[in-house]
């Protein structure tokens, strides 16, 4: 369906683009290397647990959910594709 000055396919090519950096965004914020044993922002001790489920992991659990909801509050817009969305 040919929308406006789209070409046919253009609304898929803008999801395929929201998924992709989706998929981008969230493979570079897996840990990598090996685990640290006390967190590098408050030096809490990271239990052996998390250390084996995540390999490379580098912050406390209280640490991490502080971060993503930072990250999470710095989402600069919403490519969803809503119409409301867009004209706020």
């Amino acid at each position: 369906m040919a929308v406006g000055w789209a070409k046919d396919d253009g609304v898929q090519d803008q999801i395929d683009a929201t998924v992709e950096s989706a998929v981008q965004l969230a493979k570079s914020r897996l840990p990598c290397g090996e685990s640290l044993t006390h967190c590098e922002e408050c030096e809490a001790e990271i239990p052996e647990a998390r250390r084996k489920a995540l390999p490379g992991v580098r912050l406390c659990i209280t640490c991490q959910s502080e971060l993503e909801k930072r990250l999470k509050a710095d989402e600069p817009y919403n490519r969803r594709g809503s119409k409301d969305s867009q004209l706020k």
